[in-house]
This record gives C-alpha cells, structure tokens and sequence, in this order.
C-alpha cells in the first residue's frame, strides 16, 4: 500500500515544484522532437523527393517535389534510353515545413507587406480576429450568464428556458451561416453571430448547473435569518459559486476561439482565416503554421493571464492574498462575519427585535 503512493505515479499526490517544472518542459519539448525528427532525419518519413537536377527529363524542372516512384520510374525510362537521369533528394509535402521555416515565418510574417492592394497586414488580420472572438464572447456572457444564474436558482426559469437551449444547442452553429448573413449583412455581424450562436447555448447550461453546486445550508441559514431572494442571491449564491463560474468562462472563451474559423469565413473573408486561406493558395504553408501558432499563443496567454487574475481576486481558491484582495483590506477593512453582509441594516433591526421579543 505504501509503495503505491511512492513517486511520480502516485494517485492523486501532489507533485513537487520541481516536478510540475519538468513536466511542463517535456510538454511541449516532445512535441516539438518529434516534428524535428520528421521533418530532420530522411527515412523516418520524407515521402517524396524534390528534384536538384531534371537531367534530360521533360516532365520535372529544379525544386519540383514528386513521388519517390514516380521519380524512380522517370529515371528508369531516361536510363534505358541512353538520357541523363534526374538527381534530387528525399523530401517532405510542402504541407509539412521544416520547424526552422515556421519560426522564420513567425518572423516575415509580420514584416512581409500585402501581395495586393488593400490586402491586411499579418498584425491587422489578427486584430481584427481578436475584436470578432471578444465581442461573440462578451454579448453571449451578457445573456448567458445572468439567464444561467436565474436557471440554476429558480426551477421557474429552469423549466422555461432549458428545454429549449437543451434542443437548440444539439445544432451546429455553421449551419447558420446562411441565415446570419442573410439578416445581418456580409461584414463582421454575422461572424459575431456564429461565434455567439456557438457559445451562448452551451454557456446556459453550464452556468445553471455550477448555479445549483451553491452550498444549500448556506441558504436555508440565510432563509432562517430572514434574508430576502434577492438578498440571498446576490450575497450567498453568486458569492459562493463565483471562482467555478470564473472557471467556466475560461473554458468557454476557449470554446469561442475554435468558432473564429468557422465565423470568419462566412460573408466577406477577413482575420487570421482569411490569412491562413491566402497563404494556403500560395501554398507557403510555413505561413499558415505561423498564423495557427500564434492562435494558440494568443488563447494560451488570455488563459494564462485569466488564471493568474483569477488567484488575485479569489485568493481563498489558491490560499494566498492577492496584490487585488490586500487592496481591499486596506480600502474597506477586514472582511467580516460571512452572515454580517447577507442582511440589509433594515432586515437586521427586525432580527433583533423578533430575537428580543
């Protein structure tokens, strides 16, 4: 039984720091070796070869990539008839660049200007990807979660609404594309639609249920205190439930950033997928791996910052004062008894004179 809870595997045994440190460098480290592998050492892949001298060949210039049996039966049939045969070396599909050429890319990227007229910079289609991600999520937050908050509390809005976002969240949110531009024109509306059609109806369901994980003694106490629904709400329930519903919208901003190529293809194409189209047709695909990586580091560091926000705002979750929470100990005071704030001053008088009576 003891040797069970020895090391690294151990059930549920909180690693050390130095341990958490390591991991976290083998995470990305072993990604990122077996791509230098593939893309470094020939025989592990490399299935085609990329022509270094045509020879007599009519079929194939310098630099062009072919099968590696296709390459092989061309020089057989140069060979036998008395021509020069093709030289080249063992390659990877241009879809697969070289980590090299993406991090070069990473670079050129946003110096490189427009092929055409009029065309976005790489930094300004990235802006405009941010802007359309940010207000999907916030005007969806801005319904979603006060209804959520209500579902989870009252059964009354729990049976009037529900139902219907349990029916209508099964649908794809692209399948609506269509009717979006129809309504709201080709510009940056119906991709604010897509994305808020994407998140809103799973964002209900999930705030409702993280509603009702709030403490019932908590509430039968303010109940027996005689505070009112409103008063319990807004001082025990959202209180209560507020660092898991901070939680919760992490991972539905997460959850709105796999909509922006979806929403950004539809009317008039603009952002980061419109870039990432472009480059395609020129097939400089080190370009589209750049603009996908810098997605990822875009929502890795809105998390990354998030969850540090989070520590300083809810210090009781990570047992530690925030720079946020010692503000307001210094600003207010000491917070006080958890039942002092649940009642109005007026609620309070009537306690006391019931309690002297």
């Amino acid at each position: 039984m003891k040797m069970q809870n020895v090391g690294c595997f151990a059930i549920r045994k909180k690693l050390t720091r130095r341990q958490e440190y390591i991991l976290l460098f083998l995470s990305f480290a072993l990604p990122l070796l077996l791509w230098c592998l593939v893309s470094y050492v020939p025989f592990l892949y490399h299935p085609l070869i990329r022509v270094t001298d045509a020879g007599d060949s009519f079929l194939c210039a310098p630099g062009d990539l072919i099968e590696r049996s296709a390459f092989e039966e061309e020089n057989r049939e140069l060979a036998s008839g008395g021509g020069k045969v093709m030289r080249g070396e063992r390659a990877n599909p241009a879809y697969l660049p070289a980590p090299h050429q993406v991090a070069r890319s990473l670079v050129t990227a946003f110096l490189t200007p427009p092929r055409r007229d009029g065309e976005a910079w790489f930094h300004e289609s990235i802006g405009h990807s941010i802007r359309i991600v940010f207000l999907g999520f916030l005007i969806s937050s801005l319904f979603g979660v006060p209804l959520g908050i209500l579902c989870g509390t009252f059964p009354f809005f729990e049976r009037l609404i529900e139902p219907f976002i349990e029916f209508f969240r099964y649908f794809p949110a692209p399948v609506f594309a269509t009717l979006c531009v129809a309504i709201l024109g080709i510009n940056d509306a119906p991709k604010i639609a897509i994305i808020f059609i994407g998140t809103f109806f799973q964002q209900l369901p999930m705030v409702a249920n993280t509603t009702r994980s709030a403490d019932g003694a908590l509430i039968e106490a303010a109940q027996t205190l005689g505070a009112s629904r409103r008063r319990i709400l807004m001082k025990v329930i959202i209180p209560s439930v507020l660092p898991r519903l901070y939680k919760d919208m992490r991972i539905l901003l997460g959850w709105a950033w796999t909509y922006l190529i979806v929403a950004e293809v539809v009317g008039t194409s603009s952002g980061i997928s419109w870039f990432i189209n472009q480059q395609a047709k020129y097939r400089d695909f080190s370009n589209v791996y750049a603009a996908i990586i810098i997605i990822c580091c875009i929502g890795l560091f809105c998390d990354m910052f998030l969850a540090w926000f989070g520590r300083q705002i809810f210090p009781w979750e990570s047992k530690h004062k925030g720079i946020f929470y010692r503000a307001a100990e210094e600003i207010f005071g000491p917070r006080d008894q958890v039942f002092s704030i649940v009642l109005s001053k007026e609620e309070r008088r009537k306690r006391d004179e019931q309690h002297s009576a």
